[in-house]
C-alpha cells in the first residue's frame, strides 16, 4: 500500500435509537450517516444484526442493508455481521444475492458466530441449540450456495449463485480467526466491545492463513469505538451516552440510547466504570489529536489493514461530525508494517 492511499477508514452502524426518537427516524439517521461518510471517502458501511434490543435498530440486517446501499452510489454496504446460527444458509444466499443483482459490487456479507440475543429470543428465533457447534460448515455451505449451480443440481440459490458477495468472518475470540485462516477469507475483529483476545486472534490468522480464490494475503480488519469532538472534556460527554447504553446492558436491562449526562460517576458505580474502561480501551474519544493519537496506536499495535469505527452517539449532528473529525485524521496516520 503506498502512501498516496491512506488505510481504508470504514463504519459500523448499530443503528442507534436514542431516546426520543422513533425507529423511523433511526434508520433515516443510518442513511443520512451513510451519505455523509460516503462523500468523507469512508470505504465501507456495516449494519449489526441484533434482536431484542430497543437501542437497535438493525434487527433485519439485510433490510437496512437495502435501504442504504438504496440512498448512496459508491460506498460499499454489507453486514458487520449477520448471525448465521440464526438462518438458514440458503435464505442468506438468497438475501445477499439479491442485495447483489441490485447494487452490484458494493455488497459484503459479514458474518458472526454469536446469537446476537439471549436465550429466549434465540427459542423464538427458531435457533436450535447446536447452531453454533455447526458455524464451519454454515459457512462452507453459504460459500457453496454462491457458487455456479452444477449440472442436475437439485436446490439452486436464486438470487445468490453464481454472485461476487464478499464473505467476512467476524469474531471477538480466536476461533472465527482461526476459522477465517483456513478458509482463506478476511477477518474482522470486534474490539469496540471484546477487546481480550484481539491481538491473539490477529497473530493466530496471519499464522495460520492459506490461500483461497477468495483472497491471496491475510486481511484483518479492526472495529473500535470513536467519539470524536472539537475537545476532550466534549467528547468524554457524548460518550457517556455510549458508557450508559453498555451499563444497562450488563444490568440486564438494555434500552434506548440515552442522552449524554455531565460525570458518569453519578449514574454508574465505580466497578461498573472500571468494567467500562477495560471494554472500551482500544476506544478513540477526544478531540482530533487525541484520536489521531489513540488511533496510531492501534494500528501500530494491530498492524490491521482496515479500520472500522462504532459511534454511539446521542446526538445525529455530533455523530456525523465525530466521522468527519476522525476522516480528517485518516491522513496524518502511517500504516503500521504487520
Amino acid at each position: 500500500m503506498s502512501h498516496a492511499h491512506p488505510l481504508p477508514f470504514s463504519v459500523l452502524d448499530l443503528a442507534p435509537v436514542p431516546q426520543g426518537t422513533s425507529i423511523g427516524q433511526a434508520l433515516h439517521n443510518s442513511l443520512d450517516l451513510a451519505r455523509h461518510v460516503e462523500q468523507l471517502g469512508y470505504h465501507r458501511y456495516w449494519l449489526a444484526e441484533h434482536h431484542n434490543m430497543p437501542g437497535i435498530a438493525s434487527a433485519a440486517t439485510a433490510v437496512v442493508i437495502g435501504h442504504v446501499a438504496a440512498g448512496t452510489s459508491t460506498i460499499r454496504v454489507g453486514s458487520g455481521g449477520v448471525m448465521l446460527p440464526n438462518h438458514a444458509p440458503l435464505m442468506v444466499a438468497e438475501a445477499f444475492g439479491t442485495l447483489a443483482a441490485l447494487y452490484p459490487g458494493r455488497i459484503d456479507l459479514g458474518l458472526g458466530r454469536a446469537p446476537g440475543t439471549d436465550q429466549a429470543t434465540m427459542r423464538a428465533l427458531r435457533r436450535y441449540m447446536g447452531a453454533v457447534d455447526s458455524f464451519a460448515q454454515d459457512v462452507v455451505e453459504l460459500q457453496a450456495w454462491f457458487q455456479p449451480a452444477q449440472p442436475g443440481q437439485a436446490v439452486r440459490a436464486v438470487p445468490g449463485e453464481g454472485q461476487d458477495v464478499p464473505l467476512w468472518l467476524l469474531g471477538s475470540s480466536t476461533y472465527s480467526a482461526q476459522l477465517a485462516a483456513a478458509l482463506g477469507l478476511p477477518f474482522a475483529f470486534a474490539a469496540h466491545f471484546a477487546p481480550d483476545q484481539l491481538m491473539e486472534a490477529i497473530a493466530i490468522y496471519r499464522r495460520t492463513f492459506k490461500p483461497s480464490a477468495a483472497l491471496a494475503q491475510p486481511y484483518v480488519l479492526v472495529c473500535i469505538g470513536v467519539c470524536a469532538a472539537d475537545t476532550d472534556d466534549e467528547a468524554r460527554r457524548l460518550f457517556t451516552s455510549s458508557q450508559q447504553q453498555f451499563v444497562a446492558l450488563r444490568r440486564g436491562n438494555p434500552g434506548l440510547l440515552p442522552a449524554p449526562v455531565d460525570d458518569i460517576r453519578e449514574v454508574a458505580s465505580e466497578a461498573e466504570i472500571a468494567g467500562l474502561d477495560h471494554t472500551f480501551r482500544y476506544s478513540a474519544i477526544g478531540s482530533p489529536d487525541t484520536v489521531r493519537a489513540k488511533v496510531q496506536k492501534v494500528l501500530d499495535a494491530t498492524g490491521a489493514d482496515e479500520l472500522m469505527a462504532a459511534s454511539q452517539i446521542y446526538d445525529h449532528g455530533a455523530r456525523r461530525r465525530s466521522y468527519e473529525i476522525l476522516a480528517d485524521v485518516r491522513g496524518q496516520l502511517t500504516k503500521a508494517a504487520a
